[in-house]
Protein backbone atom coordinates (compact mmCIF):
# COMPACT_ATOMS: atom_id res chain seq x y z
CA UNK A 1 0.00 0.00 0.00
CA UNK A 2 1.45 3.72 -1.30
CA UNK A 3 0.50 6.49 1.26
CA UNK A 4 0.07 10.56 0.01
CA UNK A 5 -0.18 12.97 2.08
CA UNK A 6 -0.47 16.73 1.46
CA UNK A 7 2.23 18.61 1.39
CA UNK A 8 1.04 21.11 3.58
CA UNK A 9 -0.25 20.95 7.15
CA UNK A 10 -3.29 22.43 8.74
CA UNK A 11 -2.33 25.56 10.63
CA UNK A 12 -4.56 24.64 13.35
CA UNK A 13 -2.16 23.57 16.77
CA UNK A 14 -2.67 19.76 16.51
CA UNK A 15 -2.11 19.55 20.74
CA UNK A 16 -5.53 21.38 21.27
CA UNK A 17 -7.48 18.02 19.81
CA UNK A 18 -8.96 16.13 22.87
CA UNK A 19 -7.80 12.32 22.64
CA UNK A 20 -11.53 11.29 24.27
CA UNK A 21 -13.48 13.18 21.86
CA UNK A 22 -16.14 11.04 19.73
CA UNK A 23 -16.58 10.93 16.24
CA UNK A 24 -20.39 11.07 15.18
CA UNK A 25 -21.52 9.95 11.83
CA UNK A 26 -24.56 11.07 10.12
CA UNK A 27 -25.87 10.37 6.46
CA UNK A 28 -28.73 10.04 4.34
CA UNK A 29 -29.68 11.06 0.50
CA UNK A 30 -29.52 13.12 -1.42
CA UNK A 31 -29.24 13.97 -5.08
CA UNK A 32 -30.35 10.23 -6.35
CA UNK A 33 -27.28 8.74 -4.52
CA UNK A 34 -26.40 9.19 -0.42
CA UNK A 35 -24.51 11.96 1.67
CA UNK A 36 -22.55 11.05 4.90
CA UNK A 37 -20.20 12.99 7.52
CA UNK A 38 -17.85 12.31 9.78
CA UNK A 39 -17.50 14.51 12.59
CA UNK A 40 -15.41 15.29 16.19
CA UNK A 41 -17.36 16.69 18.62
CA UNK A 42 -20.90 17.82 19.09
CA UNK A 43 -23.60 18.00 16.74
CA UNK A 44 -27.11 18.90 17.98
CA UNK A 45 -29.05 20.06 15.26
CA UNK A 46 -26.70 19.17 12.32
CA UNK A 47 -28.17 16.55 10.72
CA UNK A 48 -31.33 18.79 10.01
CA UNK A 49 -29.13 21.86 8.55
CA UNK A 50 -27.11 19.71 6.30
CA UNK A 51 -30.06 18.16 5.45
CA UNK A 52 -31.79 21.67 4.99
CA UNK A 53 -28.44 22.97 3.03
CA UNK A 54 -28.35 19.41 0.59
CA UNK A 55 -32.20 20.34 -0.26
CA UNK A 56 -31.32 23.89 -1.60
CA UNK A 57 -28.65 22.81 -3.91
CA UNK A 58 -31.22 20.42 -5.44
CA UNK A 59 -34.14 22.79 -5.66
CA UNK A 60 -31.27 24.88 -7.91
CA UNK A 61 -29.39 22.61 -9.53
CA UNK A 62 -31.34 19.19 -9.92
CA UNK A 63 -32.10 18.14 -13.49
CA UNK A 64 -34.75 15.50 -12.57
CA UNK A 65 -36.55 18.05 -10.03
CA UNK A 66 -39.09 19.39 -13.01
CA UNK A 67 -39.27 22.61 -10.62
CA UNK A 68 -35.57 22.85 -9.86
CA UNK A 69 -33.63 26.34 -10.85
CA UNK A 70 -32.00 24.30 -13.53
CA UNK A 71 -35.06 22.72 -15.30
CA UNK A 72 -36.15 26.07 -15.46
CA UNK A 73 -33.50 27.43 -17.78
CA UNK A 74 -33.24 24.78 -19.70
CA UNK A 75 -37.07 25.17 -20.98
CA UNK A 76 -36.85 28.63 -21.11
CA UNK A 77 -37.54 30.81 -24.01
CA UNK A 78 -34.56 32.13 -26.13
CA UNK A 79 -33.23 35.23 -25.35
CA UNK A 80 -34.08 34.94 -21.85
CA UNK A 81 -32.51 36.06 -18.66
CA UNK A 82 -33.03 33.86 -15.44
CA UNK A 83 -31.82 34.78 -12.20
CA UNK A 84 -30.43 31.59 -9.89
CA UNK A 85 -29.06 31.16 -6.95
CA UNK A 86 -25.39 32.02 -5.18
CA UNK A 87 -24.33 28.56 -5.36
CA UNK A 88 -25.79 27.69 -9.32
CA UNK A 89 -24.17 30.66 -10.44
CA UNK A 90 -20.82 29.77 -8.69
CA UNK A 91 -20.79 26.20 -9.95
CA UNK A 92 -22.46 27.18 -13.45
CA UNK A 93 -19.41 29.63 -13.90
CA UNK A 94 -16.81 27.11 -12.70
CA UNK A 95 -18.39 24.46 -15.18
CA UNK A 96 -17.57 27.11 -17.97
CA UNK A 97 -13.95 27.74 -16.95
CA UNK A 98 -13.16 23.93 -17.05
CA UNK A 99 -15.09 23.53 -20.43
CA UNK A 100 -12.54 26.20 -21.43
CA UNK A 101 -9.36 24.78 -20.03
CA UNK A 102 -10.19 21.53 -21.80
CA UNK A 103 -11.39 22.77 -24.82
CA UNK A 104 -14.89 21.14 -24.92
CA UNK A 105 -13.85 18.34 -23.38
CA UNK A 106 -16.47 19.07 -20.58
CA UNK A 107 -19.20 20.83 -21.19
CA UNK A 108 -22.39 21.62 -18.95
CA UNK A 109 -24.39 22.62 -21.72
CA UNK A 110 -24.34 19.29 -23.42
CA UNK A 111 -27.64 17.94 -21.04
CA UNK A 112 -29.42 17.15 -24.55
CA UNK A 113 -26.54 14.31 -25.48
CA UNK A 114 -26.39 13.08 -22.19
CA UNK A 115 -30.24 12.81 -22.02
CA UNK A 116 -30.61 10.92 -25.42
CA UNK A 117 -28.14 8.88 -24.68
CA UNK A 118 -30.22 7.47 -21.62
CA UNK A 119 -28.45 9.08 -18.39
CA UNK A 120 -30.42 12.17 -17.85
CA UNK A 121 -33.38 12.89 -16.36
CA UNK A 122 -35.34 10.95 -19.06
CA UNK A 123 -34.15 7.68 -18.25
CA UNK A 124 -32.44 4.76 -20.01
CA UNK A 125 -32.85 5.30 -23.52
CA UNK A 126 -34.93 2.47 -25.64
CA UNK A 127 -32.75 3.31 -28.58
CA UNK A 128 -29.34 5.03 -29.65
CA UNK A 129 -29.10 8.16 -31.74
CA UNK A 130 -27.50 8.30 -35.50
CA UNK A 131 -25.40 10.17 -37.05
CA UNK A 132 -27.64 12.56 -38.31
CA UNK A 133 -29.69 13.17 -34.75
CA UNK A 134 -26.46 13.67 -33.17
CA UNK A 135 -25.10 16.11 -35.32
CA UNK A 136 -28.69 18.04 -34.77
CA UNK A 137 -28.31 17.78 -31.27
CA UNK A 138 -24.64 19.01 -30.68
CA UNK A 139 -25.99 22.22 -33.29
CA UNK A 140 -29.25 23.24 -31.61
CA UNK A 141 -28.37 22.48 -27.91
CA UNK A 142 -24.52 22.35 -26.89
CA UNK A 143 -21.68 24.99 -26.93
CA UNK A 144 -20.68 26.51 -23.69
CA UNK A 145 -19.35 29.92 -25.47
CA UNK A 146 -23.78 30.50 -26.09
CA UNK A 147 -23.88 31.00 -22.52
CA UNK A 148 -23.71 34.47 -21.02
CA UNK A 149 -23.53 35.14 -17.34
CA UNK A 150 -24.39 38.57 -15.62
CA UNK A 151 -22.44 38.35 -12.41
CA UNK A 152 -23.78 41.52 -10.63
CA UNK A 153 -27.34 40.40 -10.96
CA UNK A 154 -26.42 36.49 -10.47
CA UNK A 155 -28.70 36.52 -14.41
CA UNK A 156 -27.99 33.39 -17.31
CA UNK A 157 -28.82 33.78 -20.19
CA UNK A 158 -30.60 31.47 -22.24
CA UNK A 159 -29.76 31.83 -25.90
CA UNK A 160 -32.47 29.19 -27.21
CA UNK A 161 -32.11 25.30 -27.03
CA UNK A 162 -29.19 25.08 -24.35
CA UNK A 163 -30.15 22.25 -21.76
CA UNK A 164 -27.70 22.70 -18.51
CA UNK A 165 -26.35 19.53 -16.89
CA UNK A 166 -24.77 19.92 -13.80
CA UNK A 167 -24.17 16.54 -12.66
CA UNK A 168 -19.79 16.26 -12.99
CA UNK A 169 -19.89 18.88 -10.75
CA UNK A 170 -22.80 19.63 -8.34
CA UNK A 171 -21.93 16.68 -6.07
CA UNK A 172 -18.18 18.33 -5.74
CA UNK A 173 -19.74 21.66 -5.00
CA UNK A 174 -22.14 20.12 -2.21
CA UNK A 175 -19.59 18.45 -0.71
CA UNK A 176 -17.35 21.68 -0.55
CA UNK A 177 -20.81 23.41 0.62
CA UNK A 178 -21.50 21.39 3.62
CA UNK A 179 -17.51 21.41 4.80
CA UNK A 180 -18.12 25.39 5.27
CA UNK A 181 -21.46 24.75 7.01
CA UNK A 182 -19.38 22.56 9.54
CA UNK A 183 -16.68 25.13 9.77
CA UNK A 184 -19.27 27.68 10.43
CA UNK A 185 -20.65 26.11 13.18
CA UNK A 186 -17.07 25.47 14.86
CA UNK A 187 -16.36 22.14 13.55
CA UNK A 188 -12.68 21.74 12.64
CA UNK A 189 -11.97 18.18 12.00
CA UNK A 190 -14.63 16.25 9.56
CA UNK A 191 -15.05 13.67 6.54
CA UNK A 192 -17.85 14.66 4.12
CA UNK A 193 -19.21 12.17 1.38
CA UNK A 194 -21.42 12.36 -1.28
CA UNK A 195 -21.88 9.88 -4.29
CA UNK A 196 -17.89 8.76 -3.37
CA UNK A 197 -16.44 12.11 -3.69
CA UNK A 198 -14.92 13.35 -0.24
CA UNK A 199 -13.47 15.80 1.63
CA UNK A 200 -11.72 15.88 4.70
CA UNK A 201 -10.49 18.68 7.34
CA UNK A 202 -8.35 18.46 10.68
CA UNK A 203 -7.62 15.01 11.89
CA UNK A 204 -9.34 12.78 13.94
CA UNK A 205 -9.11 12.49 17.92
CA UNK A 206 -6.70 9.77 18.17
CA UNK A 207 -4.49 12.25 15.91
CA UNK A 208 -4.68 10.38 12.42
CA UNK A 209 -5.71 11.96 9.42
CA UNK A 210 -8.95 10.65 7.35
CA UNK A 211 -7.17 8.14 5.54
CA UNK A 212 -9.12 7.02 2.17
CA UNK A 213 -8.04 4.32 -0.28
CA UNK A 214 -8.55 5.42 -3.96
CA UNK A 215 -11.30 3.41 -5.60
CA UNK A 216 -9.53 1.01 -8.29
CA UNK A 217 -11.49 -0.57 -11.17
CA UNK A 218 -12.96 -3.83 -11.01
CA UNK A 219 -10.29 -6.35 -11.78
CA UNK A 220 -7.49 -4.27 -11.29
CA UNK A 221 -4.73 -6.02 -9.27
CA UNK A 222 -2.42 -2.23 -9.00
CA UNK A 223 -1.13 -1.50 -5.66
CA UNK A 224 -3.08 0.45 -3.60
CA UNK A 225 -3.20 4.41 -3.15
CA UNK A 226 -4.00 5.38 0.41
CA UNK A 227 -4.57 9.28 0.97
CA UNK A 228 -4.54 11.67 4.07
CA UNK A 229 -7.26 13.98 3.35
CA UNK A 230 -6.12 16.74 5.15
CA UNK A 231 -7.27 19.76 3.17
CA UNK A 232 -7.57 17.96 0.32
CA UNK A 233 -10.60 16.58 -1.94
CA UNK A 234 -10.65 13.60 -4.13
CA UNK A 235 -13.04 12.56 -7.37
CA UNK A 236 -12.79 9.64 -9.44
CA UNK A 237 -14.19 9.24 -12.36
CA UNK A 238 -15.01 6.10 -14.10
CA UNK A 239 -16.34 3.97 -17.36
CA UNK A 240 -17.36 1.11 -14.85
CA UNK A 241 -19.65 3.37 -12.60
CA UNK A 242 -22.51 3.48 -14.70
CA UNK A 243 -23.27 2.50 -18.54
CA UNK A 244 -25.42 0.57 -21.40
CA UNK A 245 -25.78 -1.83 -23.30
CA UNK A 246 -25.72 -1.31 -26.94
CA UNK A 247 -25.70 -4.61 -28.92
CA UNK A 248 -23.42 -6.19 -26.50
CA UNK A 249 -21.02 -3.25 -26.38
CA UNK A 250 -21.32 -1.33 -23.03
CA UNK A 251 -21.20 2.29 -23.74
CA UNK A 252 -19.94 4.30 -20.15
CA UNK A 253 -22.18 7.58 -19.34
CA UNK A 254 -19.46 10.25 -19.97
CA UNK A 255 -20.17 12.10 -23.13
CA UNK A 256 -17.78 13.32 -25.14
CA UNK A 257 -19.24 16.40 -26.02
CA UNK A 258 -16.62 17.25 -29.36
CA UNK A 259 -18.07 14.14 -30.75
CA UNK A 260 -21.74 13.79 -29.46
CA UNK A 261 -21.07 9.84 -28.16
CA UNK A 262 -19.82 7.95 -25.05
CA UNK A 263 -16.17 7.78 -24.52
CA UNK A 264 -14.63 5.59 -26.11
CA UNK A 265 -10.64 5.76 -24.82
CA UNK A 266 -8.40 2.91 -22.89
CA UNK A 267 -9.25 5.05 -19.26
CA UNK A 268 -10.52 3.01 -16.70
CA UNK A 269 -10.36 5.79 -14.05
CA UNK A 270 -8.87 8.92 -13.26
CA UNK A 271 -8.59 9.97 -9.83
CA UNK A 272 -8.00 13.80 -8.60
CA UNK A 273 -6.86 15.66 -5.60
CA UNK A 274 -7.72 18.73 -4.90
CA UNK A 275 -8.76 21.17 -1.82
CA UNK A 276 -11.87 22.08 -3.54
CA UNK A 277 -14.02 18.91 -3.69
CA UNK A 278 -15.93 20.76 -6.44
CA UNK A 279 -12.83 21.38 -8.72
CA UNK A 280 -11.45 17.53 -8.25
CA UNK A 281 -15.26 16.05 -9.50
CA UNK A 282 -15.10 18.37 -12.91
CA UNK A 283 -11.78 17.58 -13.24
CA UNK A 284 -11.84 14.12 -13.08
CA UNK A 285 -14.73 14.38 -15.47
CA UNK A 286 -13.06 16.56 -18.11
CA UNK A 287 -9.95 14.20 -17.81
CA UNK A 288 -11.26 10.92 -18.84
CA UNK A 289 -13.29 12.81 -21.61
CA UNK A 290 -9.79 13.85 -23.02
CA UNK A 291 -8.18 10.32 -22.81
CA UNK A 292 -4.83 9.17 -21.86
CA UNK A 293 -2.90 11.30 -23.74
CA UNK A 294 -5.00 14.65 -24.01
CA UNK A 295 -6.43 14.07 -20.30
CA UNK A 296 -2.46 13.77 -19.07
CA UNK A 297 -1.07 16.59 -20.83
CA UNK A 298 -4.05 18.83 -19.17
CA UNK A 299 -3.19 17.27 -15.57
CA UNK A 300 0.18 17.99 -16.14
CA UNK A 301 -0.55 21.87 -17.28
CA UNK A 302 -2.56 22.59 -14.35
CA UNK A 303 -0.31 20.74 -11.38
CA UNK A 304 -3.22 18.19 -10.95
CA UNK A 305 -2.46 15.15 -8.58
CA UNK A 306 -4.24 12.82 -11.27
CA UNK A 307 -4.13 8.98 -10.74
CA UNK A 308 -4.65 7.41 -14.65
CA UNK A 309 -6.03 3.45 -14.49
CA UNK A 310 -5.27 2.72 -18.16
CA UNK A 311 -7.02 -0.32 -20.01
CA UNK A 312 -3.78 -2.50 -21.44
CA UNK A 313 -4.25 -5.74 -23.21
CA UNK A 314 -2.81 -7.32 -20.60
CA UNK A 315 -5.05 -5.56 -17.75
CA UNK A 316 -4.13 -2.45 -16.41
CA UNK A 317 -1.47 -0.16 -15.94
CA UNK A 318 -1.50 3.35 -14.08
CA UNK A 319 0.63 6.81 -14.65
CA UNK A 320 0.93 9.60 -12.16
CA UNK A 321 1.24 12.99 -12.72
CA UNK A 322 4.12 14.73 -11.45
CA UNK A 323 1.92 16.62 -8.21
CA UNK A 324 0.99 13.35 -7.47
CA UNK A 325 4.53 11.81 -7.00
CA UNK A 326 5.31 14.52 -4.65
CA UNK A 327 3.04 13.55 -2.33
CA UNK A 328 4.06 9.95 -2.14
Amino acid sequence: MRIAVPLQLSSQPFMVRDAAATVTALDGETMGTSWSVRVVGATDGLAAAIRQRLDLLVAQMSHWEPTSQLCRYNRAAAGSWHGVGAEFFTVLQSALAVAEQSRGAFDPTAGALVDRWGFGASGPATAFPDEAEIAALRAANAGADRVMLDPHALRVLQPGGVMLDLSAIAKGYAVDDIADLLRQRGHGDFLVEIGGELRGEGIKPDGQPWWVDLEAPPGATLEGLRVALHGLSVATSGDYRRFADHGGRRLPHSIDPRTGRPIDNALASVSVLHPDCMMADAYATALTVLGPEEGRALAADLELAALFVVRTVGGFAEWRTPALDAML
